[in-house]
C-alpha cells in the first residue's frame, strides 16, 4: 500500500503541471465572478492541467474540477480582494478551503442549486467541510493517467465506469463526487435515476409510480453540475443588468466592427 501511495504522489504531482496544449478563456471580471457567487454554488473550472485534460476526455467536458463556495452571501464582496472561500479536493493537498482567487484565470461555471433554505445550505457546507483535511483519492489517479500517454478510443457506455474506479476509501474525495455526497446529504437532486414502482393503489393493479434513486456518489463528474436539470447556470455578465446597447466597439478602417 505504501508503494502504491508513492506511485500516486508521483503520479499527481506530473499530472497536476500544465499541460502543453492549454489554453486560458476567461469569461469574467474576478470582481464580478466574486459578487455574484453565494453560498452553497458550485463552480466548475475548465482547468489547464495534464490531469484536467483526462478528466475532459473521459467525461466528454468542458469542465474537469467542482468546487463548492462556502462563503456567506450575505458578507458583500466589497472588491475583488475579498473574493470568499471554496472548499474543493485538490489532487496534492486533499480536501481544503481555498480563496476564489486561485480561479481568477480560469474559465469557469456557477451552478446553483434552487428552493434549499438557508439551513439546508449550511447543512451542505457543513457535511462538505466535515471531509476538510480528507485526502485525494490517488488510485483515480492511477486509473486515469494512462489516458494521458495513450488516448484509445472508448465507447461511450465506458467513460463513466471508469470515472467510478478509485479506491472506495470513505477518507478519500474525488472533487465531484465530494460535493454530490453534501448535496445528497440534504436529499438536493443531482442526476437521480428514475425508477418505476408498482403504486401501492390497491385499486389500480397496473398503475406505476416514478420514484428517483439516488446514484452513488463516485459516479459523478464535474460536468454532471453542468447538465443537472436542478442546478441553475448563473452567467456572471447577464446577472449584472446586461445591456448590449452599452458594449463599446472598436471599428476598423472599412466601417466592420473587430
Amino acid at each position: 500500500m505504501q508503494l502504491l501511495e508513492m506511485v500516486g504522489r508521483g503520479m499527481a504531482r506530473y499530472l497536476n503541471q500544465p499541460s502543453k496544449h492549454a489554453t486560458r478563456f476567461v469569461t469574467c471580471k474576478p470582481e464580478l465572478l466574486a459578487s455574484t457567487l453565494r453560498k452553497g454554488d458550485v463552480l466548475l473550472v475548465e482547468g489547464s492541467s495534464r490531469f484536467s485534460t483526462a478528466i475532459k476526455y473521459l467525461s466528454q467536458s468542458t469542465w474537469s474540477h467542482a468546487a463548492l463556495y462556502i462563503s456567506d452571501s450575505s458578507s458583500a464582496h466589497e472588491s475583488a480582494v475579498d473574493d470568499g472561500e471554496l472548499l474543493e479536493a485538490d489532487v496534492l493537498e486533499g480536501v481544503r478551503v481555498i480563496s476564489l482567487s486561485e480561479y481568477w484565470n480560469d474559465h469557469t461555471r456557477i451552478c446553483r442549486p434552487v428552493g434549499l433554505t438557508p439551513k439546508e445550505i449550511d447543512a451542505v457546507v457543513a457535511s462538505a467541510m466535515s471531509r476538510i483535511g480528507h485526502q485525494y483519492d490517488l488510485k483515480n489517479i492511477i486509473d486515469l493517467a494512462r489516458y494521458l500517454i495513450q488516448t484509445p478510443p472508448v465507447p461511450n457506455r465506458w467513460r463513466r465506469s471508469m470515472i467510478a474506479l478509485g479506491s472506495g476509501d470513505p477518507t478519500r474525495a474525488i472533487c465531484s463526487s465530494l460535493i454530490a455526497q453534501a448535496f445528497q446529504s440534504v436529499q438536493y437532486p443531482i442526476l437521480p435515476e428514475n425508477v418505476l414502482k408498482q403504486s401501492k393503489n390497491s385499486a389500480c393493479t397496473d398503475c406505476y409510480d416514478e420514484i428517483l434513486r439516488i446514484r452513488h456518489n463516485s459516479l459523478f463528474a464535474p460536468r454532471d453540475f453542468d447538465i443537472s436539470p436542478y442546478f441553475q447556470i448563473i452567467k456572471p455578465t447577464l446577472d449584472d443588468r446586461f445591456d448590449p446597447h452599452k458594449l463599446n466597439w472598436t471599428t476598423d478602417s472599412d466601417g466592420t466592427h473587430s
